[in-house]
């Protein structure tokens, strides 16, 4: 009766537990009318699929998806005034399909201007400085790498900008 007592609670337990999730589960009904009603976010799948997506950018990348490295990090020096106080190298991938990786390749110089411009424009805005792995600095950086690859690539799909490595050297 020792060892019984405890397997007949637990399966009451997840009885109760199971009944309790069918009965309050909401009818399909209640759940198409609260999609796109007011204050909710809509309940389309593009709308949480991809949070840097806007809705003037391209779809996301159809079919295979590869990740294609750029070859060379990116150096970018910190200001404070008219001083050099630090340099970031920053390594990262382009997410495309397997047609965008042979597009990559042949726009790579206009693609990394393009990163170039974005990292500078992060690093002028103080988007290096003090905590710059925080969340939302990070956010900000690829989301604008991520618009600047769609910016050069527009004849190839761009799923997301991954940063793979990135460090802050003090000068």
């Amino acid at each position: 009766m020792k060892r019984i007592l405890p397997i007949l609670l637990a399966l009451l337990g997840l009885g109760v537990g199971l009944g309790a999730g069918v009965m309050l589960k909401p009818a399909p009904e209640a759940v198409a009318e609260a999609c796109g009603a007011e204050g909710l976010p809509p309940c389309d799948d593009t709308a949480t699929a991809d949070p840097f997506r806007t809705p003037t950018d391209p779809p996301a990348v159809p079919g295979v998806v590869t990740y294609v490295p750029i070859a060379k990090p990116f150096v970018v020096p910190v200001f404070s005034g008219e001083r050099v106080v630090a340099m970031v190298v920053v390594s990262v991938s382009v997410s495309t399909s397997l047609e965008g990786a042979g597009i990559l390749d042949a726009v790579e110089p206009r693609l990394r201007d393009s990163f170039l411009t974005a990292l500078f424009r992060h690093a002028n805005s103080g988007g290096f400085d003090g905590s710059f792995t925080s969340g939302q600095k990070m956010d900000d950086l690829r989301l604008a790498l991520l618009r600047a690859a769609r910016e050069v690539m527009a004849e190839a799909p761009v799923g997301e900008v991954l940063i793979t490595e990135i460090a802050r050297q003090e000068t």
